[in-house]
C-alpha cells in the first residue's frame, strides 16, 4: 500500500512538472487597482461612421437611425458618397444657364447638424455636366466617375461655392471642425474613378485650392484609396490587374509585404506642387479585392487579426518620414470585408473583431470609420431579405446586429486606460471617476484570418475571465452586460423565427427586443472594496462591466 501511494505521488510530482516546463499553469487572479496610474486616450472609434450615399440621408428612416447611433454609439461625423450626384442636383438649369442649388444639401445637412452629427464631406461625384460625354459610371444609381477636358476648372468653382455656401449658411466657426476629404478609392480604376493617378492628383489640387480659398482654416485631405496591398498593381497611372495574380496564388497572404495604395506618391505630389495635407485618408480592409467571400475570386483572402494594426503602423512610419509628419490619420472606411453581401456583417464574430481591433489600435489613427452605420444603403441597389449582409450595424427595419452593440459598448468606456490586455481594457472616466471595463473572446483559432461569409463559428476556445478591482467604495454596485450567441444575437434569432420575410410589424417589434436584451446581471464590492469578477467568456462574446453608483 505504501509503494502505490508512492508511486502515485512520484506520478502526480511528474505530472505537475511536464506541466511546468510546457507553460500549462493555473491562472492566478488578476489584481487591477481602481485609483492606480491612468493614461489618457483618445476614444477614436466614435469620431465618424459612414453611410451610404446624401440622397439616402433624405429618409425617414436614415434619419432615425442615425439618431440612434449618435445617442447611443457617439458618433461625430458621417462620411459618404455622391453629394454632387444628380439626385442631390447641385446644379440646375434655369433660363438656359446652369446654377448652383444647395437646397437638398441643406436639407441633409441641417437635419445631420440638429442630430448632433457632422459631415465629414467626400466631394464626390461629377454632376452630368462636368463629366465626359460618354463617362463610365458606377453603382445602380450610375454616379459619373470619368472626367472630361474641362473637369477641373469647373470642378474647381463647383468646390469653391459649396464651400462658401456652407461657410455662410452655418459659419466659418462650425465648418472649421469639418473634413474635406477627395473623392472616393480613385486607385479603383475603372470602378470608381476612370481617369489616371496623375488626374486624380489634379482634381486634388483644385479641390485644396478651392477649399483653402474659402478660409485657409479649412481642413482638406486624401487620397481615400483602398485596401493595402503586397504588390504593384497601383504603382502605375492606372491599376495593372496582372500584378494582383501573385496574391490569389499564395499559401499564406499574411507573410505577404502589405502597404498602403498612393499614399506616398500623393504626399511627394502635394510636398512638390506645395499643396495643403490636413489629413491623410484610405481604407484599410483586412482583405484583398472586395469580392464576395462566399463565391468571388477573392475567396477566403481576409488577413490575420492584426492586419488592420499593421497597416496603420505602416502608415504612420510612412507619414513620420514624409514632408507632412503632424497631419491627422482618418480611416474613412473599414469593416470586416468590402463586400456589401458578406453574411458575416449580420453576425455575431464581427462584434468581437470590431472590438479587438478598435482597442488594439488606440493611439495609431484619429478616426476609423465604420461602414456603414445602416442597410438604408444602395450600392447595389435593394437587397431582398433583411438580413443579406449588408454593411450596416443597423439592418432595413432598424434592427440591432451585434456590430452596433460592439460600438455601443465601446462608447461606454471612460478616456482614461487603466488597464489593458488581450481581452480585457478597464477605464476610468474623467468626469465622475467611474470604472468601465470591456471584455471580448476573439478565439485563439481564428486569429489567422478575420471572420467572413456564413460560417457562425459558434465553436472555439472559452477565455477565463478572472480579475479583482481593488480600491473602491464598500458596496459599490457594477452591472455586468453579455452579449453571445444566445443574447442580442438578432440573426440566429431571426433563423429561429423561421426566417420571416419580410416580417410582420409584430415580429418586428419582438426582434427588435430581443436584439437589444442583453444578459445582465449585477454585482457589487465587498467590504474591502473589492469586486471580484470569475467567469468564462464564450468564443466572440462581449462582457461590458459598469459602475453604476
Amino acid at each position: 500500500m505504501i509503494g502505490k501511494r508512492f508511486t502515485n505521488d512520484i506520478l502526480a510530482l511528474l505530472f505537475l512538472f511536464i506541466l511546468g516546463n510546457f507553460g500549462v499553469q493555473a491562472q492566478k487572479t488578476l489584481r487591477i487597482d481602481a485609483n492606480g496610474d491612468t493614461e489618457e486616450f483618445e476614444p477614436y472609434w466614435s469620431k465618424v461612421v459612414g453611410a451610404g450615399r446624401a440622397n439616402e440621408g433624405l429618409r425617414a428612416g436614415w434619419l432615425e437611425q442615425l439618431e440612434q447611433v449618435q445617442e447611443n454609439c457617439g458618433f461625430e461625423y458621417v462620411r459618404f458618397h455622391g453629394l454632387f450626384h444628380e439626385d442631390m442636383f447641385p446644379l440646375v438649369e434655369e433660363k438656359g444657364e446652369l446654377v448652383y442649388n444647395w437646397q437638398y444639401v441643406d436639407d441633409l445637412f441641417d437635419r445631420m447638424l440638429e442630430h448632433d452629427v457632422r459631415p465629414f464631406v467626400e466631394l464626390s461625384f461629377l454632376p452630368d455636366s462636368m463629366a465626359a460625354e460618354d463617362s463610365k459610371t458606377v453603382f445602380w444609381w450610375e454616379a459619373n466617375i470619368t472626367p472630361a477636358d474641362d473637369t477641373f476648372e469647373k470642378w474647381h468653382d463647383l468646390v469653391k461655392a459649396f464651400t462658401q455656401h456652407c461657410v455662410d449658411r452655418y459659419g466659418i466657426e462650425e465648418v472649421v471642425t469639418w473634413y474635406f476629404e477627395v473623392w472616393n478609392e480613385p486607385n479603383l480604376y475603372p470602378l470608381f474613378w476612370d481617369g489616371t493617378k496623375s488626374q486624380y492628383f489634379e482634381m486634388y489640387k483644385q479641390s485644396a485650392l478651392a477649399v483653402k480659398s474659402v478660409d485657409k482654416r479649412l481642413k482638406i485631405g486624401g487620397p481615400s484609396t483602398s485596401n493595402f496591398v503586397p504588390d504593384d498593381r497601383f504603382a502605375g497611372e492606372t491599376t495593372n490587374d496582372e500584378a494582383s495574380e501573385e496574391v490569389f496564388a499564395s499559401d499564406d497572404i499574411n507573410a505577404l509585404d502589405w502597404h498602403g495604395v498612393w499614399i506616398e506618391d500623393f504626399l511627394e505630389y502635394c510636398n512638390k506642387e506645395n499643396l495643403p495635407v490636413d489629413f491623410v485618408s484610405c481604407h484599410p480592409y483586412p482583405t484583398d479585392y472586395a469580392f464576395n467571400p462566399e463565391t468571388g475570386k477573392g475567396k477566403g483572402l481576409t488577413r490575420h487579426v492584426q492586419s488592420t494594426k499593421e497597416d496603420l503602423e505602416w502608415l504612420n512610419k510612412t507619414i513620420a518620414e514624409s514632408a507632412y509628419p503632424d497631419v491627422e490619420i482618418h480611416l474613412t472606411e473599414w469593416n470586416t470585408s468590402p463586400s456589401s453581401r458578406d453574411e458575416m456583417h449580420d453576425r455575431l464574430p464581427a462584434a468581437a473583431y470590431i472590438v479587438k481591433t478598435n482597442l488594439d489600435c488606440i493611439g495609431l489613427t484619429n478616426s476609423l470609420a465604420f461602414w456603414t452605420f445602416t442597410d438604408i444603403f444602395e450600392e447595389k441597389g435593394g437587397a431582398s431579405s433583411i438580413f443579406h449582409g449588408g454593411f450596416g450595424m443597423l439592418n432595413f427595419q432598424g434592427l440591432e446586429k451585434p456590430s452596433y452593440h460592439a460600438y455601443r459598448m465601446l462608447n461606454e468606456l471612460g478616456t482614461e486606460k487603466i488597464y489593458n490586455d488581450d481581452y480585457l481594457f478597464v477605464s476610468k472616466k474623467s468626469g465622475d471617476g467611474k470604472i468601465v471595463a470591456l471584455a471580448y473572446n476573439y478565439p485563439q483559432e481564428y486569429e489567422n484570418s478575420v471572420p467572413a461569409g456564413a460560417n457562425k463559428r459558434e465553436q472555439g476556445t472559452n477565455k477565463k475571465l478572472d480579475f479583482e478591482l481593488t480600491g473602491l467604495k464598500a458596496g459599490t454596485m457594477f452591472k455586468i452586460e453579455i452579449m453571445d450567441k444566445d443574447h442580442g444575437n438578432i440573426h440566429n434569432f431571426w433563423e429561429d423565427m423561421g426566417k420571416p420575410e419580410p416580417p410582420t410589424r409584430e415580429e418586428v417589434q419582438v426582434m427588435k427586443d430581443y436584439a437589444n436584451n442583453m444578459k445582465t446581471k449585477y454585482i457589487k464590492a465587498d467590504k474591502n472594496g473589492v469586486l471580484s469578477v470569475n467567469r468564462d467568456i464564450t468564443p466572440w462574446s462581449l462582457v461590458l462591466i459598469k459602475q453604476i453608483n
